[in-house]
């Protein structure tokens, strides 16, 4: 196909897709033009409308000012105006059962301070000057509205060329855009994983030779490009785009230093490559949407392996407990991002317990050991299940084999033993206040100790009968020298 018919065929998609939103869009534009403005649909939306994929969401762009759309969009719904400094207004419009997040931005001409990351916000005239202060030409098209399908679309920079080229290109320079807003470089490889394109061999050499500047861009905005990248649908376009350009090094040096690991002479697999292929294994056994705790305990799982690795007789090649090492690297990196806690936590522990299964891999699973790892592994056992069963990534086929075998009989003896036994709620057979009422203890670690231990023997003989619950308790106060105070 010609890159004539190409665009055209794109265009044709933009406008039924556009079609979609024209109840939303048209009203919305009339008011402006009454108004005595202009609007137009702008960036993302438009490129999504081209690839046929438009969302809710939608982007705006006019020569009103800040309070000026105000006034226009409030009598449409509700608004908001967190953005009204950098002149973006919120709308929410509801039509029929969609509701659809309008933001509308006066035009803008930023000028960006070397040693900062923002910009002196200031308006500008013209829709071709917005369009040229965007990250990449395929973000930086236009449709003015009302909608009409015999009406160009706005393309100043080729975007729809670049579209059709499936390229990631910045509409003026590298260096400026990367320059104006670091950040961009790091959206040059989220934008890569999230639409399956290149970037531009220009853009790839300016992101090497600024990578440093991404060293002043916000933790909350690098994590944010970053848990947009990882849970694109081709993570590992972007991921090797960091990598490869040492961009990594500012935002997840662990993953790039996997690179260390490298044995010439082959003695283990390449680390760096084993973990791009685990998390598309994880991404596979996902259950429907794309899910960030996994994905991120695929991509850290062995990032303790650079700090751990030994060599031995024979030039063998360890990593002894590289999970617990991690597991604390796992920690900190994602605290340093400014991750929510709780996905710090979950992301670590899994890290953590990737290696469990492997202790136990030729099926010798006791009762005792399932139900410690059920109870290691608590509402994580699901994530823990598909992490370890892509983890496997060996040539061997055989193996493979007998590592799946294995992994489905523990699963098994989980739903056997499941059946007898609560195994998500293991609790001692005797409680707090039962502990302190049979040993006469006060409140204190004493009575933690005893609910430790009965916790170890529950999982290690399973459930007890009250009378062997306290004779085991009996037992273990006269080894600790306990006894009523």
């Amino acid at each position: 196909m010609s890159g004539a018919n190409a665009k055209a065929r794109a265009a044709k998609s933009a406008v039924r897709e556009l079609m979609r939103v024209a109840a939303t869009t048209d009203p919305l534009a009339e008011r402006f033009r009454a108004a005595g403005h202009v609007l137009y649909l702008v960036g993302g939306p438009v490129r999504d409308a081209l690839l046929g994929r438009l969302h809710d969401d939608l982007d705006f762009t006019t020569d009103a000012r800040p309070e000026e759309i105000l006034q226009i969009v409030s009598p449409l719904g509700p608004t908001w105006t967190t953005g009204i400094t950098f002149g973006t207004v919120g709308v929410l419009i509801v039509d029929g059962d969609v509701a659809h997040r309008c933001e509308i931005t006066t035009y803008r001409s930023d000028v960006y301070e070397a040693a900062s990351r923002k910009p002196e916000v200031t308006f500008g005239d013209t829709i071709e000057g917005d369009l040229a202060r965007r990250d990449f030409a395929v973000n930086s098209m236009a449709v003015q509205l009302p909608l009409q399908a015999a009406q160009p679309i706005v393309d100043p920079f080729g975007g729809l060329d670049d579209l059709t080229n499936k390229l990631l290109r910045t509409p003026g320079a590298p260096e400026q855009s990367f320059d104006d807003d670091p950040l961009r470089m790091l959206r040059a490889a989220r934008f890569a994983a999230q639409l399956d394109f290149a970037v531009d061999p220009a853009a790839v050499d300016a992101i090497r030779r600024m990578a440093p500047r991404l060293a002043i861009v916000s933790a909350e905005r690098i994590r944010d490009e970053l848990t947009k990248l990882v849970l694109a649908p081709h993570p590992r376009r972007g991921l090797q785009i960091l990598v490869d350009t040492g961009l990594v090094e500012y935002c997840l040096p662990e993953l790039g230093r996997l690179k260390e690991t490298v044995d010439e002479h082959r003695r283990h697999k390449d680390v760096y490559a084993h973990t791009l292929t685990v998390l598309e294994q994880a991404m596979s056994l996902e259950d429907g949407e794309p899910d960030l705790v996994l994905r991120l305990a695929a991509l850290l799982h062995d990032i303790g392996k650079p700090k751990t690795k030994s060599i031995g007789p024979g030039g063998k090649v360890s990593f002894h407990h590289h999970e617990v090492v991690g597991r604390d690297m796992t920690r900190q990196r994602l605290a340093d991002l400014r991750y929510p806690k709780d996905v710090v936590e979950d992301v670590s522990r899994l890290v953590e317990l990737h290696l469990r299964f492997h202790g136990y891999a030729q099926g010798e699973w006791t009762d005792s050991a399932v139900r410690r790892y059920v109870r290691d592994a608590g509402p994580l056992l699901d994530r823990l299940h598909k992490l370890t069963r892509s983890d496997c990534t060996t040539r061997n086929a055989a193996k493979a084999r007998a590592l799946a075998t294995a992994y489905d009989s523990l699963e098994q003896r989980i739903g056997e033993l499941a059946e007898q036994e609560d195994l998500e709620r293991i609790r001692p057979d005797l409680d707090g206040n039962e502990i302190m009422t049979i040993l006469g203890l006060k409140p204190g670690p004493a009575v933690g100790a005893a609910y430790r231990h009965l916790l170890d023997l529950r999982i290690e003989r399973g459930p007890m009968s009250h009378d062997e619950a306290v004779a085991a308790l009996h037992r273990w106060a006269i080894d600790q020298g306990l006894g009523p105070e």
